[in-house]
C-alpha cells in the first residue's frame, strides 16, 4: 500500500470526511467545516471513497515544476561562472551565456543559481543613504532656500518662463517670487535686493550648485586674486560676501526639499490661477503672482518655533545700488578712457587727481545698465567718450536684426561671467 503524507489542512479534511462516511455529519455541514463549496465537498468525498486518503493530497505533490532547470544545466552555469566567466556580474554573465553558450537564461534565473551556490556579484553597490527630515530653523530669517523653476507656467498661451523665488525655512513664508524669461544672476540679485529692502538681510542662503552661485573649482584665479589671497567669485557670490550672508550649496535636490515642494505647490495652484486670469505674457503673470503670494503666505505659512526675527536691518548709510550690481575691475587708458565692451567712458579730472591714466578702477553696472566708475571707493565724474575708428566701422557694418528677434535676456548688456580687465 502506497504511503501518503498529508499536511495539517488535508488531515482535517480526512477527519471530516470520515465523519460523513460514518453518518455523523451531513455533506452540507462538512462543506462548512472545511470552508469549501458544497460541489467541491462532493468531489472530495467521491475521490476519497474511490482512492482513499491519496485523493486528498494535491496532484502535483512530488512532481517537479515544468519549468525547473535541469541539474546538469545548473551545474554548467555554476562551472562557467567559476572558470571562463569568473568576475562577470550577473547581467553580463546572463548575456554571455545567451550569446556564446546558447543558454537563454534570464538574469533573475542566473542570479538565483549563483546565490544558491554562494557566488555573489563582484560589483559592490553603494548602500542607500538614510535620509531623515531635518528640523526647521527656529527663527525666521536664519535660512532662506532659493531656486529657479523653469516651467510652462502659461500652458502654451505665452512664452516659457522661469520663476525665481525663496522660502523661509522657519515659517514657510515666501518673501519673494518673480517670473522672468530664464534663470540668471540678475534674477537672484533682484531677489536679494527686494528681500533686503522689505525684510532685511538673512543669515544664510541655501541654494543648488549652479554656476550662478559658485565658480567652477577648476577655474584658475587671476593675478589680482592670487595676490589678494582670494578665491574666484561669481557676481552673486561677491554680493553675498559683501552682505555677510552665508552661502550654503546643497548636494542634492532632496536637501533643499522645502523649496522643491514649494514649486510643486505653485505648479498646481499658481498655474490654475494663471489659467483663470487668462495670463499670456510675463507682465500679466507677475501681476497674478503679486496677488497670489499674500494669499499663499496666509494659508501655508507656519509659526516659527521661537518668536522674533533675525533679519539684519541695513545701516542708515546703506546704498543698495552700490551692492546689488555687477562690478568689474578695469585699467584706465592713457587718455583717461575706460573701455567696457562697446562702451567708452571718459573720466573727468577731479580736485584730488587731474589724471587717472593707468589706474585700476571699479566699474559698476546696475541692473538697468547704468554705469558708474569708482576709484578707491570714491565715485568719479564721467561722460561718454567717442568710439575709435574700429568701433565706428563695426557699427556701420552691423547686420540688421531679423524680423523675429530672439527674446532678450534680462542680463545686463555686459556679460557678467567675463572678467573685464583691460590693459
Amino acid at each position: 500500500m502506497e504511503n501518503v503524507t498529508l499536511n495539517p489542512k488535508e488531515q482535517n479534511r480526512l477527519q471530516v470526511l470520515n465523519e460523513v462516511n460514518l453518518g455523523r455529519l451531513r455533506v452540507k455541514q462538512a462543506a462548512i467545516l472545511m470552508k469549501v463549496s458544497l460541489r467541491h465537498t462532493r468531489r472530495l468525498l467521491a475521490g476519497y471513497r474511490k482512492e482513499g486518503a491519496k485523493a486528498l493530497a494535491h496532484g502535483n505533490r512530488g512532481h517537479l515544476p515544468y519549468n525547473t532547470l535541469d541539474v546538469a544545466l545548473r551545474e554548467q552555469v555554476v562551472e562557467l561562472a567559476k572558470t571562463k566567466y569568473k568576475g562577470f556580474n550577473q547581467q553580463h554573465l546572463s548575456e554571455k551565456l545567451n550569446e556564446k553558450e546558447g543558454l537563454p537564461l534570464s538574469r533573475s534565473t542566473v542570479r538565483r543559481i549563483l546565490l544558491k551556490e554562494g557566488i555573489v556579484s563582484p560589483r559592490q553597490r553603494r548602500a542607500a543613504k538614510h535620509r531623515s527630515r531635518r528640523e526647521r530653523y527656529p527663527r525666521s530669517g536664519m535660512l532662506l532656500q532659493t531656486d529657479g523653476s523653469p516651467h510652462d507656467w502659461l500652458e502654451g498661451r505665452g512664452p516659457t518662463l522661469c520663476l525665481i523665488g525663496a522660502i523661509d525655512d522657519a515659517t514657510n513664508e515666501v518673501p519673494y517670487a518673480c517670473f522672468q524669461p530664464q534663470e540668471n544672476s540678475a534674477g537672484y540679485i533682484r531677489m536679494l535686493k527686494s528681500i533686503t529692502l522689505s525684510h532685511g538681510i538673512p543669515l544664510a542662503l541655501y541654494h543648488d550648485q549652479h554656476s550662478i552661485f559658485k565658480v567652477n573649482p577648476g577655474k584658475i584665479p587671476t593675478i589680482e586674486e592670487q595676490l589678494a589671497g582670494k578665491r574666484p567669485q561669481t557676481q552673486l557670490g561677491r554680493i553675498l560676501e559683501e552682505l555677510g550672508i552665508n552661502s550654503i550649496a546643497a548636494k542634492s535636490p532632496q536637501a533643499k526639499g522645502r523649496v522643491e515642494r514649494l514649486w510643486g505647490t505653485f505648479q498646481d495652484r499658481l498655474v490654475s490661477e494663471l489659467r483663470l486670469a487668462g495670463a499670456t505674457t510675463e507682465k500679466e503673470a507677475n501681476r497674478v503672482l503679486s496677488q497670489f503670494l499674500p494669499d499663499y503666505n496666509r494659508r501655508f505659512s507656519v509659526q516659527a518655533k521661537e518668536p522674533g526675527s533675525v533679519y539684519r536691518q541695513p545701516k542708515s548709510d546703506f546704498k543698495a545700488d552700490e551692492i546689488f550690481c555687477y562690478k568689474y575691475t578695469c585699467a584706465v587708458g592713457l587718455d583717461n578712457v575706460v573701455k567696457l565692451g562697446q562702451q567708452r567712458l571718459q573720466i573727468l579730472p577731479t580736485a584730488h587727481r587731474p589724471s587717472y591714466a593707468r589706474c585700476r578702477v571699479e566699474v559698476q553696472v546696475g541692473l538697468d545698465n547704468t554705469l558708474a566708475i569708482y576709484y578707491e571707493g570714491q565715485p568719479l565724474k564721467t561722460r561718454p567718450a567717442p568710439l575709435e575708428a574700429s568701433g565706428l566701422r563695426k557699427q556701420s557694418t552691423m547686420p540688421s536684426l531679423p524680423n523675429n528677434p530672439k527674446q532678450p535676456s534680462q542680463e545686463p548688456s555686459f556679460n557678467p561671467w567675463r572678467q573685464w580687465v583691460y590693459r
